[in-house]
C-alpha cells in the first residue's frame, strides 16, 4: 500500500483552522468519519488523542504525525491539513505545528504502519517540501506538492 494511493485530494485539506491539538483532531475524526463508513468519529477521536497521551506526534519543524491503529480500519488511510494558523502540538522542539499528515492503519497492520510513518516522516522531514506545502496556494496545488514529494521519496527497493 503507498502512501500516494491512501491520500486522495480530497483528504488533502487547505487552510484548516486549528485552535488546539484536541480540537483538530476531533475535526479530523469527523471528517475521515463522513467519508469512511466502517469508521466512527468518537472510536477514531479516543484512538489519536490515546496515541498522543503515550507522547506528542509532534516532531518539530511545524510538523505533526498523528497516528492511531483502528479496528474498523480496513486499509490504511491518511490525511493531511495545512492549519491556517499553527497550533501548540508538545511538538519535541517547542515550536507550533503548521502541518499535519494523520494515518490510520488497521489494527494488526504493523509492517505498513511502521513503513508508512518512516516515509512520512522522511518526507515532512525535507525543509523544502514543508516550504513548498506552506507556500501552496490552494488545495489542489496543496495536494500536487504532497505528490511530487511522495513520488520524489520513493524507497528504494534495494534498501
Amino acid at each position: 500500500m503507498t502512501l500516494e494511493k491512501i491520500l486522495p485530494p480530497e483528504r488533502t485539506l487547505y487552510g484548516v483552522t486549528g485552535g488546539s491539538k484536541k480540537r483538530l483532531l476531533e475535526f479530523f475524526s469527523t471528517f475521515v468519519a463522513q467519508n469512511t463508513p466502517s469508521l466512527d468519529s468518537q472510536e477514531v477521536f479516543s484512538r489519536l488523542i490515546g496515541r498522543e497521551r503515550l507522547g506528542s506526534t509532534g516532531i518539530g519543524n511545524g510538523v505533526a504525525i498523528p497516528h492511531a491503529r483502528s479496528p474498523h480500519c480496513k486499509v490504511p488511510i491518511a490525511g493531511f491539513m495545512r492549519l491556517e494558523d499553527a497550533i501548540d502540538f508538545d511538538a519535541i522542539d517547542g515550536e507550533p505545528v503548521d502541518l499535519v499528515f494523520v494515518l490510520l492503519v488497521p489494527e494488526e497492520a504493523d509492517d505498513t504502519h511502521l513503513s508508512l510513518l518512516a516515509e512520512v516522516a522522511g518526507i515532512m522531514n525535507q525543509s523544502s517540501v514543508r516550504q513548498q506545502l506552506r507556500h501552496a496556494e490552494s488545495q489542489q496545488a496543496l495536494h500536487e506538492a504532497l505528490r511530487e514529494a511522495i513520488r520524489h521519496h520513493q524507497p528504494s527497493d534495494d534498501g
